[in-house]
C-alpha cells in the first residue's frame, strides 16, 4: 500500500476568495419568529460569519493540525486521508474510528490523546491505542468517488484494507452517525479481522430483519421505532434531501460559505447537549474549523451523496443473521435517537451498554473523557 506523508496547505488565493465570499453574502429578509424556530437564526448566523471573516485564523489552525501525523494512502486505486497517532504504553491496541456528517476527522482532535496516552490524562497506560482516523471518501482530504457505490459497506472494505495495509491484521473500530454505519458494516463483512466495535449511534438505516422464532417486537421498541418516524417528520429534511437530491443542494452549499454554515451549524446546535446554545457544547473556533474544511476542500457535494449510497444500500439484515464481534454502545442523553439495547442484539452481539450522564452526537468533541473511558473499558478484553 503506498503511503504519503501529508501536511494541510490550503492557498493565501482560497482565504482571500473565502472571505469576499463572506462580505458578499446575501442575507434573506427578516422575519418575526422566535431564534431558530424555522431553522438557523439569522443573527447568530451573522455574528458567526463576521467572527469567521475577520477573526478566525485558520493558519493557527492549520499549524495545530498539522501537529498530528497524516498520510494519504492508495487504498483500491482511491486516495485516502488519515490520521495515524502511534499509543505510547506497553502494548497499544489498533483502532480504526470513524466520523459521520457534518463531521470530519477533526471531532477527534481532543479524544486523542485519551486514547493513545491515557497516563496523561490519569488512565492507565497498558489501555493505550494506536489509533487511525481516515477521512471517509469524498470527505476533507480523502479523494472524491467519481460514480456510485462507495456505500458503507464498500468504505468498510477500504478500512479493513488500510488497517491490514499498516500491519494491522487485527483491529477495533469506533464510531458515531454514519462512521458507526461503517464500524457495523466492518464487523459484519469482516469479522475475521474485527475484534469488536464500539458505537456511540444506531444508524436509521440499521433494520434487523425479524424471523419467526425470533421474539415479537416488545413495546420498548415500539416506543423507540415511533420516535424514531416522529423525529424523521419534525427534523428529518435534510436527511431526505440528502439521500434523493444531493446534487441539487450540491450547487448552493458549494457556492456560498454563508449558506454551507447555515445547513451545518444548526445540527450542531440541534443535535448536542447544549440546551439551544450551541456554544455551551463547541466554540466557533471549533465550528469554523470543521466549516472552513468542507468549504476549502469543496466536499459538501460528495459529502452528502453517501446518504444517497446508504439509501440505495441500507444496513439491512436477513431474518435470522448474526454479526457475530462484541458490540459496545454508549448511549448519550442528548442523542438524537435513543434505541433500546434489545434492538440492537436481535443482530449484534452486545456486551456493554451504558447511559451516559450527558452529551450528544457529537460525543468525541462534547464529551471526549467520558466517550474515551467506555472505549477503553470495551475494549480491554478483548486486547490480545
Amino acid at each position: 500500500m503506498q503511503l504519503t506523508p501529508f501536511q494541510i496547505a490550503i492557498p493565501d488565493a482560497e482565504l482571500a476568495a473565502l472571505n469576499a465570499r463572506l462580505a458578499q453574502t446575501r442575507w434573506p429578509d427578516p422575519f418575526d419568529t422566535p431564534p431558530w424556530a424555522l431553522g438557523t437564526d439569522p443573527r447568530y448566523l451573522r455574528e458567526l460569519v463576521d467572527y469567521w471573516a475577520n477573526t478566525y485564523d485558520w493558519r493557527a489552525t492549520e499549524a495545530q493540525l498539522n501537529l498530528e501525523p497524516q498520510f494519504i494512502a492508495r487504498v483500491d486505486g482511491l486516495g485516502v486521508h488519515f490520521l495515524h497517532r502511534r499509543g505510547i504504553g506497553p502494548k497499544p491496541y489498533p483502532l480504526v474510528i470513524t466520523h459521520g456528517w457534518p463531521g470530519s476527522f477533526v471531532e477527534f482532535i481532543e479524544l486523542l490523546p485519551h486514547l493513545c496516552d491515557p497516563a496523561s490524562v490519569g488512565a492507565d497506560p497498558a489501555d493505550a491505542f494506536d489509533v487511525v482516523v481516515p477521512s471517509m471518501p469524498g470527505y476533507g482530504f480523502s479523494e472524491r468517488p467519481s460514480k456510485p457505490g462507495m456505500s458503507v459497506f464498500a468504505i468498510a472494505d477500504l478500512w479493513a484494507e488500510l488497517m491490514r495495509g499498516l500491519g494491522y491484521e487485527r483491529f477495533g473500530a469506533q464510531g458515531g452517525d454514519l462512521g458507526a454505519a461503517v464500524s457495523m458494516a466492518l464487523a459484519a463483512n469482516h469479522a475475521q479481522h474485527v475484534d469488536g466495535i464500539h458505537l456511540n449511534f444506531l444508524p436509521s438505516s440499521y433494520a434487523p430483519g425479524v424471523h419467526a422464532s425470533d421474539p415479537p417486537v416488545t413495546q420498548e421498541e415500539q416506543d423507540f421505532l415511533a420516535a424514531k418516524a416522529a423525529w424523521a417528520d419534525a427534523e428529518g429534511a435534510y436527511a431526505h434531501m440528502h439521500g434523493t437530491k444531493p446534487q441539487t443542494l450540491a450547487f448552493s452549499l458549494n457556492d456560498s460559505p454563508a449558506g454551507l454554515a447555515a445547513w451545518i451549524v444548526e445540527k450542531f446546535r440541534a443535535w448536542s447537549d447544549c440546551e439551544g446554545d450551541v456554544e455551551r457544547a463547541f466554540s466557533k473556533d471549533q465550528l469554523l474549523t470543521d466549516l472552513s474544511l468542507y468549504w476549502h476542500t469543496q466536499t459538501i457535494g460528495s459529502s452528502v451523496r453517501l446518504y444517497a449510497e446508504t439509501r440505495a444500500r441500507p444496513l439491512r439484515f436477513e431474518p435470522g443473521q448474526r454479526v457475530t464481534p462484541p458490540l459496545g454502545f454508549a448511549r448519550f442523553p442528548k442523542e438524537i435517537s435513543q434505541p433500546p439495547r434489545s434492538w440492537i442484539e436481535r443482530v449484534f452481539n452486545v456486551t456493554q451498554f451504558a447511559d451516559m450522564p450527558r452529551g450528544g452526537h457529537f460525543a468525541a468533541m462534547e464529551q471526549p473523557a467520558l466517550l474515551a473511558e467506555e472505549i477503553r473499558r470495551f475494549f480491554r478484553p478483548l486486547r490480545g
